[in-house]
């Protein structure tokens, strides 16, 4: 049995030392002090590190490891993040939304005019959108280095009334840039950003350097549009009335999109090493089904999708939006047509003519219908949309930015 002793003493080594290195670097990161925050880090390690190596016989050494990273874990889990701080001015507010039937008004939604990246003014707007106009759902993907990593952007198409753009990113301070190290640890908190495609996409085909990119019309019908914007919206609500900290691989981009589709489709987020690596998010779109692709390859499709030179010739005119689109697949007007009614948990469930009825309770809560077949649960101030299981559209992969969520719609 010394064998296995030894065994279970070396596995517990690796990992007091691996504990004993993120402690380290929460500590260089996360201490309040900035001073401190290096020659605290350098302390750790040495004190840490050495007792393993000269308290090993002892066995003392491993106490003194966990011990130390459990000190530094229950402060580093008590830190909390805070809507009031010196906010850099495209990350001065943040919106929030009401929906009062078929309307929904997003407030704060950022709408900035760029001189450079650097140098920009920025319009908070309050705008206001027909749910019954949303007809789909677009899918912008930017990459600016490796292709392993990339940013979606998801933009609601609400036809006439125009696109609404939402980008998950992180809420920086001033001065701040982002790290992809830090991107762990508690440096950044986390932001819905509702707004208009001249501000979200035009910074980075016309401003920022060296960022490419590409513009998909995924396959979500109306219905399922629906309720990811609405999803969106609650999880607006929820950060704006309380902050979440960012986390680069559990709280980010990609992984709050896939959380949203798998919640409004009911079903348990796909497990996929492209939601991680989300530079490959598109080839695993293309592959679920869930981009149109008038019948190409992905190579040739994603080649047509590219739309830096479009934005800079459109550059601040009113139909941007057009006009990046313009002549690319998934953009005519017969793709944006979805024909036939909406089918709900396998049968059509169209009502009168009449409009919106209530039926009888669905788990506890009142089902509000529409019309169109648009039914959602109400409980009490809360919106939860409803889409059949079976519905064509996202796997729980995306659209965007996909894994871990916390929070739903604020009255």
């Amino acid at each position: 049995m010394r064998w296995l002793r030894r065994i279970g003493f070396a596995l517990a080594t690796i990992i007091a030392v691996l504990f004993t290195v993120w402690a380290a670097a929460a500590l260089h990161f996360d201490l309040p002090v900035p001073p401190l925050r290096t020659p605290a880090s350098v302390l750790y390690l040495l004190v840490t590190l050495g007792a393993l190596l000269f308290l090993h016989r002892t066995h003392w050494g491993l106490v003194v490891a966990f011990v130390a990273f459990g000190i530094v874990a229950l402060w580093w889990f008590s830190l909390k993040p805070s809507n009031n701080r010196a906010w850099r001015l495209d990350n001065a507010k943040t919106p929030y939304a009401d929906v009062n039937g078929e309307q929904v008004t997003i407030h704060d939604l950022r709408n900035c005019n760029y001189r450079t990246e650097e140098s920009y003014t920025c319009d908070w707007e309050t705008r206001s959108y027909d749910l019954a106009a949303l007809r789909g759902v677009d899918i912008f993907i930017t990459w600016w280095g490796s292709p392993w990593i990339a940013h979606p952007i998801v933009s609601f198409d609400f036809g006439d009334e125009n696109h609404v753009a939402m980008s998950i990113e992180t809420r920086n301070v001033v001065g701040q840039g982002y790290s992809a190290i830090g991107g762990f640890f508690r440096q950044y908190t986390l932001a819905y950003i509702a707004s208009d495609e001249r501000d979200v996409i035009r910074l980075r085909t016309n401003y920022r350097k060296n960022e490419e990119v590409y513009l998909f019309r995924t396959t979500a019908k109306p219905l399922l549009a629906r309720a990811i914007f609405l999803d969106y919206l609650e999880r607006a609500n929820r950060l704006h009335a309380g902050p979440e900290w960012y986390n680069a691989l559990t709280n980010n981009c990609t992984t709050n999109i896939a959380v949203s589709v798998a919640e409004v489709r009911d079903i348990r987020v796909r497990l996929d090493w492209r939601i991680l690596l989300n530079g490959k998010m598109d080839e695993m779109m293309y592959e679920d089904g869930e981009l149109v692709t008038g019948g190409l390859s992905f190579p040739a499709l994603k080649d047509q999708a590219h739309i830096n030179q479009a934005a800079r010739s459109a550059d601040d005119s009113f139909d941007f939006s057009r006009l990046i689109r313009e002549g690319r697949i998934g953009f005519t007007e017969k793709t944006l047509t979805v024909e036939g009614p909406v089918q709900l948990f396998g049968e059509n469930r169209n009502h009168s003519a009449g409009g919106e009825r209530t039926g009888s309770s669905v788990g506890g809560s009142a089902l509000r219908c529409s019309k169109v077949a648009n039914c959602s649960r109400v409980r009490g101030n809360r919106i939860q949309p409803l889409v059949p299981h079976a519905m064509e559209g996202f796997s729980a992969v995306h659209i965007r930015s996909l894994a871990v969520r916390a929070g739903r719609l604020s009255p």
